[in-house]
C-alpha cells in the first residue's frame, strides 16, 4: 500500500473556535492565573452535567490534571504509609501512582473479558485476601463503563471506599447514570487527547462539600487563611488557569458532538472487520451502558498467531498512528513487588494485552482515511 502522506493521529485535539471567546475574556479581565471566572463555570457545568438527575448535588474541582485530582482522591481517602489499596491492573499508571505518593501499597485486581474493566469475583479474591484494603480505585477503560452494581455492592459490604477512575469516560453511561457520578471521589481528565480537552487539565468530583474545599485547600499550597503566608499542611500547586478552564467551557458545548462522532468511528471499524472477514473483535461493552468510545480498539482471535505489535509497525510505516493496549501494571517493573489478583489460569488482562491493540480513533478523520486503515489493517493479515 502507497504510504499517506498526512499521518492519521490516534486522538488529537479538536478545536472549534468557540473557545477563543473565553479565553478572550480571561485576557480582557486580565485574569490569567489560576483560580477565576471560568474555573468556576466550568466546575459548575461539569457538576451539571455529571450529577444530571442524581438527587444529590456534585461538587467539582478544576484541577491541572487527572493525576492531581486522582493524587488529592487518595489523599481524601485518608491513605496513610503502609494502607492497601486495590486497584485496576489494566489501566495506565497515573491510576495507581498517586497511591505511591502517599505510601500505600498497590494490590492489583484482574480484568473481565466482557468490558476489560475490573472482575468483580477478581475483587472479592483480593478482599478476602486483604480484609484490611481501605479503597478500591478502578477504571472505566477507553470509556467503557464498569460492572458498576456489582462493584458497589462488594465495596458496600466490605466497607471499601470507591475513587472513580473516570478520566476516559466523559459522556459515557451505565444504566444511563454518567460514569464519575458512582465514586466517593471520582476524577475527569481533560488532556489533550481526550474526548474533549483543556489542553491539559482535569477535575476532581465529589457529593461531600467538605471534601472539595479541603481538596481546595491542599491544591492552592494548603495556605492558612491569615493575612501573612502560614503553612500548617503540605501543600500542592494543583489549581486549573483561569485561561485553560475557558478553553474546556467552550468544548463542553461540543461534547455530545464528539461523542457521537467517536461512536460513528467504533461502529465503521466493527462493519469493516465483519465485511473484511478480519480475525478480530472490537473492544467489548455491556448492552446497557452506553461508552463514549474514547479510543475504538481491536483483539485478535486467539487462534491467529499475530502480533499486535507487528501491525502497530506496520500502520506506522504507512503513516498511521496506533498503538498496544495499556499494558497491566502487574508486568509493569516499578511495581514488581505488588500482588495481582486473578481468577482464570492466566490473567485476562494479560492475554487481552498481548492481542490488542489501540486504533486510529481521531474525529477529524474522515471517512476514506478510515477505510483506508481497515485496509491497511486487512493487508496485515
Amino acid at each position: 500500500m502507497e504510504k499517506l502522506k498526512k499521518r492519521i493521529l490516534l486522538s488529537s485535539p479538536t478545536t472549534h473556535g468557540e473557545e477563543l471567546f473565553y479565553i478572550k475574556e480571561a485576557f480582557e479581565k486580565n485574569w490569567l492565573a489560576p483560580l477565576g471566572f471560568n474555573c468556576d463555570i466550568f466546575e459548575e457545568d461539569i457538576s451539571n452535567y455529571i450529577g444530571g438527575s442524581m438527587p444529590e448535588k456534585y461538587y467539582s474541582l478544576s484541577l491541572n490534571s487527572g493525576t492531581a485530582a486522582l493524587h488529592l482522591a487518595i489523599k481524601l481517602a485518608g491513605i496513610k504509609s503502609g494502607d492497601i489499596v486495590l486497584c485496576s491492573d489494566m489501566t495506565f499508571s497515573a491510576t495507581v501512582n498517586p497511591i505511591s505518593y502517599e505510601g500505600g501499597i498497590q494490590v492489583f485486581v484482574d480484568s473481565e473479558r466482557d468490558t476489560w474493566n475490573i472482575d468483580p469475583s477478581a475483587l472479592e479474591k483480593a478482599i478476602a485476601k486483604y480484609p484490611q484494603a481501605k479503597a478500591l480505585v478502578m477504571v472505566h477503560l477507553y470509556g467503557t463503563p464498569a460492572k458498576m452494581d456489582e462493584i458497589l455492592e462488594i465495596c458496600k459490604n466490605n466497607n471499601i471506599l470507591l475513587i472513580e477512575d473516570s478520566a476516559e469516560a466523559l459522556s459515557s453511561s451505565y444504566k444511563g447514570r454518567q460514569c464519575g457520578s458512582f465514586g466517593k471521589y471520582s476524577i475527569i481528565s481533560f488532556n489533550g487527547n481526550k474526548i474533549i480537552t483543556t489542553s491539559g487539565g482535569g477535575m476532581l468530583i465529589t457529593r461531600d462539600k467538605n471534601a472539595r474545599e479541603k481538596a481546595f485547600f491542599w491544591a492552592t499550597q494548603a495556605r492558612e487563611n491569615t493575612l501573612w503566608y502560614q503553612h500548617e499542611e503540605i501543600g500542592y500547586n494543583y489549581r486549573m488557569s483561569n485561561v485553560l478552564a475557558g478553553i474546556g467551557r467552550g468544548q463542553m458545548k461540543y461534547l455530545s458532538e464528539h461523542r457521537n462522532l467517536k461512536q460513528k468511528i467504533y461502529n465503521n471499524y466493527k462493519e469493516g472487520f465483519i465485511k473484511e472477514n478480519l480475525p478480530v473483535t472490537m473492544n467489548p461493552y455491556l448492552n446497557y451502558t452506553s461508552p463514549n468510545h474514547w479510543l475504538s480498539c481491536m483483539l485478535i482471535n486467539k487462534n491467529c498467531k499475530k502480533d499486535p505489535i507487528e501491525i502497530v509497525k506496520k500502520l506506522n510505516e504507512l503513516n498511521i498512528e496506533s498503538r498496544p493496549l495499556w499494558k497491566p501494571m502487574h508486568m509493569q517493573p516499578v511495581f514488581s513487588g505488588c500482588d495481582n489478583i486473578y481468577t482464570e489460569k492466566i490473567p485476562v488482562s494479560e492475554d487481552v494485552f498481548s492481542r490488542g491493540l489501540c486504533l486510529p480513533s481521531d474525529i477529524k478523520m474522515t471517512e476514506e482515511e478510515q477505510n483506508y486503515v481497515i485496509k491497511a489493517i486487512k493487508a496485515c493479515f
